[in-house]
């Protein structure tokens, strides 16, 4: 377990709220580098082989959202040069390249965020306001990654018994798709079952239920909690007064690079690199103890 997901769930779920929330709307380019190189520093630090083997979605799409936006828009004043009579400007360019920065660190964002916010941790903090609703996002978050999981191991068992779909004949591949999806899908009802009868041995929908945690809210979370929200508002301030405002079109806007401008990016920075932070504080001790054994 890595050491950030030992903190309580709400100090982990402010964090992304404000990671996820802050990343989606600020588009200045220091903003935006610092957003993806923090991601992608955390899901080294969280997930590192997933992460590389999640690279082959990753820059595909980065720059497939970065060449539609020039093509589809064609504002802005240094032209670069013209396709079918249709400029084609370095505005709409750096655009491009700012919305697939964006979209892909949030995507990350989310990556993190799931091997994280455990469903646990999640019906833990919204059980009590939202029963109904708070099980429902945790099943819908935990769909996907197990059907994954489930397709693989069906593929895999598949292949040991003669029905690999990736060779043979177009009808044998056929054969083999279909005998997959079927097992998949049986699966899933069989599940879906298993889910419904374990809801009801375990009380669900009776009226005054208890609930048993294993969440302690610690000093240390309440130092984190504090931290965040200030690093949080003080960001939001940031965005109030313009300095995370940037303009594309129809010409760049210009980066300040004054002491409060440097102190606001400096905050953001802080407030993105609270996991990093507690993940190197914790391999130091680590290696400290290590060392005295």
């Amino acid at each position: 377990m890595k050491a950030f997901e030992t903190f309580h769930p709400i100090v982990l779920f402010a964090f992304f709220v404000a990671a996820v929330g802050l990343s989606m709307f600020f588009m200045h380019p220091v903003y935006l580098a610092i957003t993806i190189f923090s991601a992608i520093s955390l899901n080294i630090a969280l997930r590192r082989q997933l992460f590389f083997k999640d690279w082959k979605l990753y820059v595909p799409l980065f720059f497939l959202m970065a060449i539609i936006n020039p093509l589809i828009s064609h504002n802005g004043q240094l032209v670069l040069l013209y396709i079918n009579g249709n400029a084609l400007t370095v505005e709409a360019i750096m655009y491009g390249l700012a919305i697939a920065t964006m979209i892909v660190a949030v995507m990350l964002w989310f990556s993190c965020y799931n091997v994280v916010m455990t469903s646990d941790k999640f019906i833990y903090l919204f059980g009590k306001v939202s029963p109904a609703l708070s099980l429902t996002l945790s099943i819908s978050l935990r769909l996907v990654p197990r059907f994954r999981h489930q397709l693989t191991q069906i593929i895999q068992a598949q292949k040991v018994i003669g029905m690999d779909y990736t060779a043979g004949s177009l009808w044998h591949r056929i054969k083999c798709i279909v005998r997959i999806l079927s097992i998949l899908i049986t699966w899933a009802l069989e599940n879906a079952i298993d889910t419904a009868d374990s809801m009801k041995a375990r009380g669900y929908g009776v009226k005054k239920r208890t609930a048993f945690s294993l969440f302690i809210f610690e000093r240390r979370d309440g130092i984190a909690l504090t931290i965040i929200m200030l690093l949080f508002v003080t960001n939001l301030a940031a965005s109030f007064l313009g300095t995370t405002t940037f303009y594309f079109y129809p010409t760049f806007g210009t980066i300040k690079w004054d002491i409060g401008s440097l102190l606001f990016y400096s905050s953001y920075f802080l407030l993105l690199s609270i996991p990093l932070a507690i993940e190197i504080r914790e391999a130091f001790k680590w290696r400290s103890l290590k060392s005295t054994m």
